[in-house]
């Protein structure tokens, strides 16, 4: 195994852990050591920025069970019907709409959907690593 191969494993592996208390640990300490919790859920009204769940981050939270009640499986059956092709990257991203992980938008969004596509051709390698 190459060294690189090995590293680029180590750190998928290390994101795959580590991912769902940094999603969730967001805060910010003033000069007077008062805590500030930052939401960024909330948009203002007026936004047109639209922010949502990375390609990557949903792949990784298909594959740790998030999906599983939208029909989606976890783990090595994940891998294993991604590779038969009898899951695709709309499926993904359809349960995870339903799942309310998603706006329903980025059902139609073709460079999202080629993202989540990427990522989950790239599964096998990230599960090997685990």
């Amino acid at each position: 195994m190459k060294l690189a191969t090995l590293i680029n494993s180590a750190l998928i592996f290390a994101s795959i852990t580590l991912l769902p208390g940094i999603a969730n640990a967001q805060t910010a300490t003033t000069n007077n050591n008062e805590i500030i919790v930052i939401n960024s859920n909330n948009l203002s009204s007026n936004s047109t920025a639209v922010s949502y769940l990375q390609p990557f981050n949903l792949v990784t939270f298909a594959y740790q069970g998030g999906l599983q009640q939208h029909g989606i499986p976890s783990g090595g059956e994940l891998v294993f019907k991604t590779l038969n092709r009898n899951i695709i990257a709309k499926d993904v991203v359809k349960a995870a709409v339903n799942a309310d992980k998603l706006p329903s938008q980025v059902l139609n969004d073709q460079s999202y959907l080629s993202a989540v596509n990427l990522e989950l051709n790239a599964l096998p390698d990230y599960a090997a690593a685990d």
